[in-house]
């Protein structure tokens, strides 16, 4: 209802303004009632040149500009007014003796002054957001994160896994997270699906975007876009973050592999596990619970917790049992670790 109130006094601002232009064709003409065609065709061109262009020269720049706005942080708004504020005040106080210059140096000076100091002012204080985060509230303090980040677009994978959740508690995440519509479709229809597996799937991936939209460290968007219907999630995802020039938090190894090959930098949370996982060297002794026979005669297999497995030399008869075993040697795979050890004792284990 605002956007069509808003093209009718457009519309009729520009028709004041064709019926205006009308004289200007000829001056004769204007004084004559030949005129009168001339000026109902003004007046008409104008009337649907501002209801109909109206929506692309004003409604769609202001939408832009909120959505930007949007995805500004508090503190980085806070610090461009102030700086614009200061930056207008000095060149308020300078453009007193300057505009007494004589001709159009005492016009052009104040006005160059304030454009200058204005747009100086604004960068100083945004370069230094940091320094006026502990005079913010608390509310809106607890809603900074690092500027300079780069959004990470969630894939569905990413979100079910949801592991996510917890790194944005830790605070290692310090770029705002982002989900496109297309992912959260695919997300909907996972949590619809039929079979109960599935069903599960994404009904905790739904989950988990309602926990990470409550954290207020990091914010959590969705994209109103749904790209081309056509190509595939994965492909349009890729896309959007090329032209996003985001990152990809990501588990799918081949979307991380079609993103790589794009120019895309993903986050695989996988890769992360991987890295973070506990390094044991030969040598070293740790306990573990045989659960399963090895595929080599009198192997036993057990499991960090991280999943990583072990097997254990001579271990079948320490099976269900938790045993004291010295690592022997660690193989690095495709698929992750594999480690090697030997039982300490002969004895038994508990």
């Amino acid at each position: 209802m605002v956007i069509q109130v808003m093209r009718l006094v457009a519309g009729a601002l520009l028709a004041v303004a064709g019926w205006r232009i009308g004289p200007l064709v000829s001056e004769e003409l204007a004084a004559t009632e030949a005129f009168l065609p001339w000026g109902l065709a003004f007046l008409v061109v104008g009337t649907l040149v501002g209801y109909f262009l109206s929506g692309l020269l004003l409604f769609t720049p202001v939408r832009t500009a909120y959505r930007k706005l949007g995805e500004v942080p508090f503190s980085a708004l806070s610090a461009s007014v102030a700086g614009l504020l200061v930056g207008l005040i000095v060149a308020a106080l300078l453009s007193i003796p300057f505009s007494r210059l004589p001709g159009p140096a005492g016009i052009v000076a104040p006005i160059a002054l304030s454009l200058l100091l204005g747009a100086l002012g604004t960068l100083v204080m945004v370069r230094r957001e940091a320094d006026i985060a502990p005079f913010l509230p608390e509310g809106n303090r607890a809603r900074t994160w690092v500027r300079g980040g780069r959004t990470i677009l969630l894939d569905t994978s990413a979100i079910i896994d949801g592991r996510i959740a917890d790194l944005v508690e830790t605070g290692f995440i310090q770029s705002s997270l982002s989900v496109p519509q297309f992912v959260l479709d695919e997300l909907r229809h996972v949590a619809d699906s039929a079979d109960a597996l599935r069903r599960n799937r994404g009904r905790r991936g739904l989950e988990i975007l309602s926990s990470l939209s409550k954290l207020p460290t990091v914010p959590l968007k969705i994209i109103e876009t749904n790209g081309n219907r056509n190509i595939e999630v994965d492909i349009r995802l890729v896309e959007l973050a090329k032209s996003m020039k985001a990152l990809i938090m990501t588990t799918d190894f081949n979307l991380n592999r079609v993103a790589e090959l794009q120019g895309v930098k993903v986050l695989n949370v996988n890769d992360l596990a991987n890295a973070l996982r506990p390094v044991l060297l030969p040598g070293e002794d740790f306990s573990i619970r045989v659960m399963q026979e090895g595929k080599e005669p009198g192997q036993g297999v057990g499991f960090l917790d991280d999943g990583t497995m072990v097997v254990v030399e001579s271990g079948r008869r320490f099976i269900n049992q938790t045993v004291e075993v010295s690592v022997t040697r660690v193989l690095q795979t495709s698929s992750g670790r594999l480690i090697f050890a030997q039982p300490k004792t002969g004895g038994g284990g508990y």
